[in-house]
């Protein structure tokens, strides 16, 4: 393959995560290819089992051809998250008389997605934000201000959902103990009441409905967001 011409800047020629047009029609690579492919060794192997070799070799690609469709492995990252964080349904704000539910909705999708994409999180916040994760955050954003968030609480309500939903999906996929393990920890708990006993009494570490925690813990924040 010739060498990529000099001086051909492809970060002047584009916008970051928008369309590119393919360097040649005869190409078997493209950039929806790549950053599928990508996703998909992510899947497998996680961040540390990206490098730019591993993902040329499953697409049966020499490394050099690839960036002819993306710039760098920080590239491959950002498209790759925003390509999984798309919101598969309307981007636009139906006129709902049920904010909170359409919160509750879009917050649990995307706590949904990340767990299936268990890299995702820790790739957040990136660089250079994507189209489909602004969007999220615009449609959020216009559901809590059409709520009656005022503009000047906007940005804390939203960086206190995303906290939100970022620290119950990092600790929903790190806490991944099994049933003999959480019951011999409840057990040790049990035997230390006197230091602990409100946990304890709870049976903490026996609780595993981590969608109705987040749902209910959710439902916490948004009644101090709820007008009047």
């Amino acid at each position: 393959m010739a060498a990529k011409p000099r001086g051909a800047s492809k970060r002047s020629q584009r916008t970051k995560l928008q369309p590119v047009q393919e360097a040649s029609s005869e190409s078997p690579l493209s950039r929806d290819r790549i950053v599928a492919t990508a996703v998909e060794l992510l899947d497998a192997q996680g961040i540390d089992g990206l490098t730019m070799r591993r993902l040329a070799d499953c697409l049966g690609s020499g490394v050099m051809s690839l960036y002819w469709h993306v710039d760098n492995k920080e590239d491959v990252f950002d498209l790759a998250l925003d390509s999984v964080l798309e919101y598969r349904g309307s981007l636009d704000i139906v006129e709902s008389q049920d904010w909170r539910r359409d919160v509750v909705h879009m917050l649990e999708d995307w706590r949904a997605i990340m767990l299936r994409h268990h890299w995702s999180a820790s790739l957040l916040p990136r660089r250079a934000l994507g189209p489909n994760i602004l969007g999220r955050l615009e449609m959020l954003s216009k559901t809590l201000s059409r709520a009656g968030v005022a503009d000047a609480d906007l940005n804390v309500a939203i960086w206190s959902l995303w906290n939100y939903v970022m620290g119950a999906t990092l600790t929903r996929a790190s806490f991944d103990l099994s049933d003999d393990d959480r019951a011999a920890g409840q057990q040790r708990l049990t035997i230390l009441s006197e230091h602990y006993p409100t946990i304890e009494r709870s049976r903490l570490l026996l609780d595993n409905d981590w969608d109705g925690a987040f749902r209910k813990g959710l439902g916490f924040l948004l009644d101090g967001l709820s007008p009047g």
